[in-house]
């Protein structure tokens, strides 16, 4: 079986927005997500040697993204606020204004809550639930095993559901 030859333009670069939707999970903030993109991004291209010994360039990449994003936690050794207010996509707009309004609330709230998990459960869930990856994947991205990938996950999701759950009932 031969090899797939990887180019940076058209493997390594259309995987940016992923790369900043992990970092941005796991930083909360845009600046930084940007910043550990360009540095992951970085760090491939200087790997660019090696490119034919990697299995899944992919997964390389968001590994480097999740390990510089832990350290740009680390180094800040505090809890950031929570991710700016996002616009609405167009399947969550209702005919109404007041619909509206509750669905981005409610989509203000579950981001709020994802941001309030555990930085392990929060990039599995990211990269399960919004970046579609397989157990696996996600297993070898984060260097745990596949049963503990479904086990943050599950934790995550029981999570957000309940305190979903509870501020519906109770208001916010």
């Amino acid at each position: 079986m031969q090899k797939k030859i990887i180019s940076f333009r058209n493997d390594i670069l259309p995987l940016k927005n992923v790369l900043y939707r992990l970092a941005l999970r796991i930083t909360l903030q845009h600046e930084d997500a940007e910043d550990i993109v360009q540095d992951t991004l970085m760090k491939v291209w200087n790997k660019r040697d090696d490119w034919d010994q990697i299995d899944n360039i992919e997964a390389y990449a968001l590994t480097i993204t999740r390990h510089l994003a832990l350290d740009k936690l680390k180094r800040a050794d505090s809890r950031i606020t929570s991710i700016d207010a996002t616009e609405v996509s167009e399947s969550a707009q209702v005919n109404n204004p007041y619909n509206r309004i509750i669905d981005s609330d409610r989509l203000q709230l579950v981001k709020k809550l994802m941001d309030e998990l555990p930085e392990k459960q929060r990039s599995c869930m990211q990269l399960r639930d919004f970046e579609g990856k397989t157990y696996r994947e996600i297993a070898a991205i984060m260097s745990i095993s596949e049963e503990q990938v479904k086990v943050n996950i599950f934790r995550a999701r029981q999570s957000v559901k309940q305190k979903f759950q509870e501020a519906e009932e109770y208001g916010l």
